[in-house]
Order: structure tokens, then C-alpha cells, then sequence
């Protein structure tokens, strides 16, 4: 590998660094700074009341009609129990979910995912997603109309009727509200045996008058939740308009009364999204819609997801009738993947933060996926795909470790050019290249199966850290998420000493597979070509110590990932640098200086015979000075620039006029 290569290698490294790197240090030692306190007498920071009025008039001077949010955050907060209480519910109990609808409003706002948990521990309390009013976080969907001309519709405040007190899978749930011009509003929901909500909406006109109603769907959440902030994992507002997605951080949304964006489309869909979990509204895909994001408040923000048809005219006797959906739960690829192409929702699977190499990220998921439904473990898919990707790249990186071996071969010729061309950088890669063009080496060939690497390991972090599947996934021994860092540390000597490490302690308490990973990549760059550049030499003597540190925060899965194909790439570049004869261990090609000869690059030998006959010939010359001097000029030729020997040159050594003159060695005699 040569120095263009290396650097190159260098330069692979530190941007991995950034890339992978950051989030970790920025999280540890630059924090985010707690929220604002938000106080009475400040101007700008109104109470939760005013707020909610507040996004209530904004909202309904652009569409009237919409509810008024002023009830979606109560004056005083309550525990979660005691909210549920403060108005009439209907119980949800599927083997997934469980919660309640309240009547009050027909708001989903009380829902907890049965299948998982806040930690690793079965103990530890269930996902509660979506959060009643009046609590600490309200987080709610409803659908609901907006009317004109008077049209008085159900409001927040308006109690529906029900006909069930449960709901469950195949048993849907009918409420009504009938106002009292006869108008009758009907929502039928029904919720199938994961996540997603169907909600028919009707409006039956039993007045003497045309109505007008306009179908909307809204999320509200009430407070930024806690985010990760990591860059390359969008948390926020999301939603795909006219195939096109759209993300919104939290941060990015305009503050302003009465601010918001809006985005005209034919189906999609629209929704606010953590890691892990996604609650969306999804309209009629064959109808024209206007979604909106906006925020409201500024030292205590609350964010609207919110939907809107076009009004639709409803003629006495008439039926109107709207089709909506609420998505409410936990973002398993291939669920979203089944409602995308069975309910034919526009790029429904893009909830999953796939990032840049969507197009690889998540193949490899699948792949992954599959894997552990024949081996029964992640950890092991996940060494099954390193296998598989190993095989399959086998022909690039057979090529390219044979480049590498030959480079190799080359060292010793490359260090005497180095010694030869001195300060004459120009002159060495002239002679570099003749010698590289000669023997048929690639010097960047080396580089081949490390930018190949570069996608595969940005995806397949994505894919650990992204994806639900991979939350809390167990391996073997100690490792109980593939998610999560390695969770034993040197500094409690591996979990025999029961110590809580601080923080700034985390990045130098490595566990056992980034010292496993860190080992295995020494190990490779011994079988590499040793840098000509002490200095470079150094800096890539620390490299494996210096990922040990930095991956050791990464996720377990990854980690070993890195670890087993080093130990392949070790295997085969071994193999091979068998098969060609190379030196192990990062030493110099086997050279011989005997008197025989020495081994060219190619594994020819030099004719000795035609060393010492050039030689002799030379030694008949008249003055003995200058034939001496012809002969270490020819010697050192042949020799690749070393100083003739004795034995090698006439076999007398330069002296002055009057120094007598040398005797003869061995093959000076048998040239006389």
C-alpha cells in the first residue's frame, strides 16, 4: 500500500470518525440545554389556557370550524389515572394493545403497546404512547367535521353515544351525536390485530336543509418529548405528500401565531415520529387533501399534525360518507410494509428512517430479517450476512489482497528507490510507476475492499440503530441488546466490581468485543505492507487502538459485525499470502544478498556468472583505477543501486596512486 493509499485510508478513517464519532462525544460533553422555565409574568410565555386558545383561533382562521384546542392542555396537571377518569371511555383490549377511547372529543388518547417495554427488563413498565389530557405529555388523534353556514358539528367538548363499551379486533365500535336540527354524525372504528385504526365517518342529513361538512384528522402533542438528536435519525414532524416525504424537526417549525406549512396532496399520509414508534393519520388515498404542520407556544411548545378535505355539500336525505385511518404504534419494517402494499398507502414504509443508503439500508435489513427467522438470533444473522457479503465480494477482495501481497514483494525494491531519489520526489514516482506498470500492481487495489465496507457498515448501523426489530435483541453471554454498546467495561473488570461509571468515564470503559474488534484489526494490519514514513507508521500503529475507543460506544451488533469480518479478511489475505510466498507478520519479502546472486521482485534470480564475467572483463582494463571504478559503476546497476562489494566489483578496493594494490578474492582469480 503506498502513501497515496494510505492516506487515502487515513482519510476513510476520519470521516467514519465524524460520521459515527460526533453524536456519541456530543452527547456525553455538550448536552442540550434544559428547556426555558416558563413563567407567570413573562409576556411571551402565556399559560397552557392561552396557548391552547391561542392554536385554536389560529387554526380556525385558516379552516373554520376546526376544534378549538384551548381544553388540550389542562390548567393543572394530573396524574395519568386521574385524567382517564374525568371523562367517559370505551376499553381497547387486543393482544397488542390496550387503553381507551374517550368519549369525550372521540379522541384516541389513551394507548400502550402491550409487546414492549421502557428497558431491557420485563419488569419495567409498557410503552405508553398516546397520553390523555390534563397530563403530564397529552398526545391524542381524533377525525372529526367542520362545518358551515351554521352547521353546528360535534366539537372537543361534545360526549358521543356508543354502542359498545369495548373495542377489539372484529368488534368495531359505533359512535353517534345527532345535533338538533336532526343532523346525525356517525364514526364507526374498527382495529385490526396490530396497530392500525379504521374510522368511517358518516354524516346523515335528516334536516329540510343542503349542510356543508368538511372531513379532518388532527394529532396533537402537547410538549416536545425527549429526543436523542442525533443527525442522522429524524424525530419530528413527518408526512408524504404526493409521493414526496417531508420531515420537520422540532426545532425547525416557525413559532409565529398563525404560522404553519401546508401541503396540498392526493392521499399520502402525515404523522409525528420518535425512533421507534409513529402515530399517523392517513386519509382516503383516491382523495385531495391539504395536510399542515405548525407549532404553537414557544417556551412550551405544542405540535398539530392536521388534515383537511375539501367541504362537501350534503343534500336533505343524503348520506355522506369519509374513510380515514389512524396509525398508533411500533414501526416494525415489514408491517409497514404490509399495510404500504395492501392498503395501498403512498410510501408508508419511509416512517423508518432508512437514511441515504435506503437503497442498501434496507436489503440488509431484510436479509438480516430473514437470517434470524432460520437461525433463531440476530447476532447470528448478523454474522451469517457478514459470511454471505464476504462470498459474495470473494473475487474483489481475492484480487485485491494478491495486490496487496505483491506490494509487499515490492517493499524492498521500493526502499532502495526512496534511498536513490532522495529529495526527488517527482523522480520516485517516475520510477514507482515504471516498477508498478512492470510488475502489474494496482497500489490502490488495497482500497478497493474498504470502500466497499464504507456503505455496508454505515447501513447496517442504521439498521441496529433504527429499527425496532433490533431493540433489544439478545446474543449470547452478556450481550442482551444488539442495539445497545457492549455493557461490560474494563473499569469494573468486566462486571465483577459492581461500579456505576460516570459519564465522562464511558469512552475508555471498553467492554470485550471492541477490544475483541480492536485485536482483530491489529492483527490485520500486520499482514500489510509496513509504511516507508516512521510517522505514518505510528499513525496507523494507533488506528486500531484509537476505533477500539470510538466503537465502543457503538452498538453490540455492529461491533461484532466488525469484529467477524476482519477475522474473514484475516483468513483470506493469510491464505494467500501463503500461496505467494509472502513474509508474515509485516516483515520484508524473503530477499537473499549471497554471493549467488539476488531474487528479483518476480521471483527470478540474477545470474552471478554474468556479474563476475562482466566484472573480470572489466578488471583487464590498463589502469586499475578506472577499471575498478567501470566495475562499481556496472556492479552497482545490477545491483539496484547498491555499493559493489569486493567479491561482486574487480575485487580491489579504490585506494590512491601510491597504496599497493589489493589481492584478488576468489573470483577475481578465476576471472584472470
Amino acid at each position: 500500500m503506498n502513501e497515496n493509499n494510505r492516506n487515502l485510508a487515513l482519510a476513510i478513517g476520519l470521516s467514519m470518525l465524524v460520521l459515527f464519532g460526533w453524536p456519541f462525544i456530543q452527547g456525553h460533553f455538550f448536552p442540550a440545554p434544559p428547556k426555558p422555565v416558563q413563567t407567570q409574568s413573562s409576556p411571551s410565555n402565556t399559560s397552557s389556557s392561552s396557548k391552547g386558545d391561542q392554536a385554536g383561533t389560529g387554526e380556525q382562521a385558516g379552516v373554520p370550524g376546526l376544534p378549538n384546542t384551548g381544553d388540550a392542555t389542562a390548567t393543572g396537571v394530573v396524574s395519568r389515572d386521574e385524567a382517564l377518569t374525568q371523562s367517559p371511555r370505551i376499553t381497547i383490549n387486543t393482544p397488542r394493545l390496550s387503553g381507551s377511547l374517550n368519549l369525550k372529543g372521540a379522541r384516541l388518547d389513551d394507548l400502550i403497546l402491550n409487546d414492549y417495554h421502557q428497558t431491557i427488563e420485563e419488569s419495567s413498565p409498557k410503552i405508553d404512547l398516546l397520553q390523555p389530557t390534563g397530563g403530564t405529555n397529552p398526545y391524542f388523534a381524533q377525525f372529526g367535521w367542520t362545518g358551515e353556514s351554521g352547521l353546528d358539528v360535534p366539537t372537543s367538548d361534545t360526549v358521543w353515544s356508543a354502542d359498545s363499551q369495548e373495542l377489539d379486533v372484529g368488534k368495531p365500535v359505533t359512535l353517534s351525536w345527532t345535533n338538533d336540527a336532526g343532523v346525525r354524525f356517525e364514526q364507526v372504528i374498527s382495529l385490526d390485530q396490530n396497530f392500525m385504526f379504521t374510522v368511517d365517518q358518516r354524516v346523515i342529513n335528516n334536516s329540510g336543509d343542503t349542510i356543508s361538512a368538511t372531513p379532518y384528522g388532527r394529532i396533537f402533542r402537547g410538549e416536545k418529548p425527549e429526543t436523542l438528536g442525533f443527525y442522522i435519525l429524524h424525530e419530528g414532524l413527518i408526512g408524504v405528500f404526493d409521493g414526496t416525504l417531508h420531515e420537520r424537526k422540532y426545532d425547525d417549525l416557525p413559532d409565529e401565531p398563525g404560522m404553519k406549512e401546508s401541503f396540498p396532496t392526493t392521499g399520502g399520509w402525515m404523522g409525528i415520529t420518535d425512533k421507534y414508534w409513529l402515530v399517523a393519520l392517513i386519509p382516503d388515498q383516491n382523495n385531495s387533501v391539504t395536510g399542515t404542520f405548525r407549532q404553537t407556544g414557544t417556551a412550551d411548545p405544542q405540535y398539530h399534525v392536521n388534515y383537511i378535505m375539501t367541504p362537501q355539500a350534503i343534500a336533505p336525505g343524503d348520506t355522506m360518507e369519509q374513510t380515514g385511518r389512524i396509525f398508533a404504534g411500533a414501526k416494525e419494517t415489514t408491517l409497514l410494509d404490509s399495510y404500504s402494499e395492501n392498503l395501498n398507502i403512498t410510501n408508508f414504509d419511509l416512517a423508518v428512517d432508512f437514511g441515504w443508503f435506503y437503497f442498501l439500508t434496507k436489503p440488509i435489513f431484510y436479509v438480516i430479517h430473514w437470517l434470524n427467522s432460520v437461525l433463531g438470533n440476530f447476532g447470528l444473522a448478523i454474522i451469517g450476512m457478514t459470511t454471505l457479503f464476504k462470498i459474495f465480494l470473494f473475487p474483489l477482495a481475492q484480487k485485491s489482497y494478491k495486490s496487496m501481497s505483491k506490494m509487499k514483494l515490492l517493499q524492498p525494491k521500493i526502499v532502495e528507490m526512496r534511498d536513490r531519489a532522495g529529495d526527488d520526489k517527482q523522480k520516485l514516482q517516475q520510477e514507482m510507476m515504471a516498477l508498478y506498470k512492470k510488475e502489474k500492481v494496482n497500489p490502490l487495489a488495497g482500497c478497493l475492499p474498504v470502500l466497499v465496507q464504507i456503505p455496508i457498515f454505515f447501513s447496517l448501523y442504521k439498521v441496529l440503530f433504527v429499527t425496532i426489530e433490533m431493540r433489544h435483541a439478545p446474543f449470547f453471554g452478556w450481550i442482551h441488546d444488539l442495539s445497545a454498546p457492549d455493557p461490560l467495561g474494563m473499569l469494573t473488570l468486566f462486571g465483577l466490581i459492581p461500579w456505576d461509571v460516570p459519564t465522562l468515564l464511558h469512552i475508555v470503559n471498553i467492554g470485550p468485543w471492541p477490544l475483541i474488534m480492536g485485536f482483530t484489526m491489529w492483527f490485520q494490519q500486520k499482514l500489510n505492507p509496513p509504511p516507508a514514513d516512521p510517522i505514518q507508521a505510528k499513525v496507523f500503529g494507533l488506528m486500531p487502538i484509537f476505533f477500539t475507543f470510538i466503537l465502543g460506544g457503538f452498538p453490540a451488533g455492529l461491533v461484532i459485525y466488525w469484529a467477524w469480518n476482519n477475522s474473514l479478511s484475516i483468513l483470506q489475505q493469510y491464505v494467500i499470502m501463503r500461496q505467494m510466498g509472502v513474509a508474515i507478520g509485516g516483515g520484508k519479502a524473503d530477499t537473499s544478498d549471497s554471493t549467488e546472486g539476488t531474487k528479483s521482485v518476480a521471483g527470478k534470480s540474477a545470474s552471478p556468472k554474468a556479474i563476475s564475467d562482466d566484472s573480470a572483463q572489466k578488471a583487464t582494463s590498463k589502469d586499475p583505477d578506472v577499471s575498478n571504478a567501470a566495475a562499481k559503476k556496472t556492479a552497482g546497476k545490477k545491483a539496484a543501486g547498491k555499493k559493489a562489494s569486493g567479491k561482486k566489483a574487480s575485487g580491489k578496493k579504490a585506494r590512491g596512486k601510491n597504496a599497493p594494490p589489493a589481492k584478488p578474492s576468489n573470483d577475481d582469480s578465476a576471472a584472470d
